[in-house]
């Protein structure tokens, strides 16, 4: 009898636990009869259900991410561009998600993602690199956000947002890229260091012209300087002379005999009757 009482009981509760479900706050449902949907956005809180007939697939309803893996694409100039971008998407409607996804976020990733492809593609076919890369992107990306919004509608998606996290050229373009900008900053600074050597050369000759002008000037002054004081001197000796000739002559013998008797090995050969010698001469008298 226990026994039976303990089956029953038991019975019971797989029942009533059967009977019971959970709808987390960040989580919607759909309660499914046989396969078919019978109630939609079911809301959190605490739920019952026909055991056995009904069942209940719980999705989560906050905001998700798509980081798909960078792509390639083609500019209006047919060059290869490689972008990385992401979309910000949450279920809307679970009745429409369950039943075109079959509540499946795999396959809703997959579709988003072509939708997201397909609308770069069309973007950067429509532009050059040049204008992609200038400031475009964010023009680039609300586009795609409208368009993927638009055919997101019908799977019970909203689409929060689009964004384009980089743009990168590809490697033989890069390549020929930075070739090019190397090319160009080397031609600015040839250009720059030619200018450079001409203003140098050019302050060079005017401090050389500079360098004449002021040695010939000092020159010059020195030159009429010296005329001067030899002008000077000439007269202060023609004074002297005329005031004593005899004296000034015996003045100047002697310095004659200073500056070349100065050093004892120094020999002259002389005749001693000679001018030079006058005053020798006469010392005997």
């Amino acid at each position: 009898m226990k026994s039976l009482f303990s089956i029953f009981v038991a019975a019971v509760l797989f029942v009533a636990s059967s009977s019971v479900y959970v709808v987390n706050q960040w989580e919607t449902g759909v309660v499914l009869r046989l396969g078919e949907i019978v109630k939609a956005d079911v809301e959190p809180g605490l739920h019952f259900k026909t055991p056995f007939i009904n069942n209940v697939r719980k999705f989560d309803s906050r905001l998700q991410t798509l980081d798909a893996a960078p792509e390639r694409y083609l500019t209006s100039e047919k060059k290869n561009l490689e972008v990385d971008s992401f979309v910000k998407w949450r279920i809307k409607d679970v009745e429409k998600f369950y039943t075109t996804m079959n509540g499946d976020n795999r396959l809703a990733g997959m579709r988003l993602g072509q939708i997201v492809k397909d609308g770069l593609r069309a973007e950067f076919g429509n532009r050059t690199v040049k204008e992609v890369i200038s400031g475009e992107r964010v023009e680039i990306a609300q586009k795609i956000k409208e368009t993927t919004a638009a055919a997101a509608t019908s799977f019970g998606i909203e689409i929060e947002d689009v964004r384009i996290k980089r743009i990168d050229l590809a490697q033989d373009i890069s390549t020929s890229v930075y070739r090019r900008m190397e090319a160009e900053r080397n031609r600015v600074a040839k250009d720059l260091r030619s200018k450079g050597a001409e203003a140098a050369e050019k302050i060079r000759a005017d401090a050389d012209r500079q360098r004449v002008v002021i040695l010939a000037d000092a020159y010059s002054e020195a030159e009429m300087l010296r005329g001067k004081g030899d002008a000077t001197a000439a007269d202060i000796y023609a004074k002297a002379y005329n005031q004593d000739p005899e004296f000034y002559a015996f003045y100047h013998s002697m310095n004659a005999y200073q500056s070349s008797f100065k050093d004892k090995s120094d020999v002259m050969i002389v005749d001693p009757k000679s001018d030079f010698f006058k005053y020798f001469n006469q010392s005997g008298k």
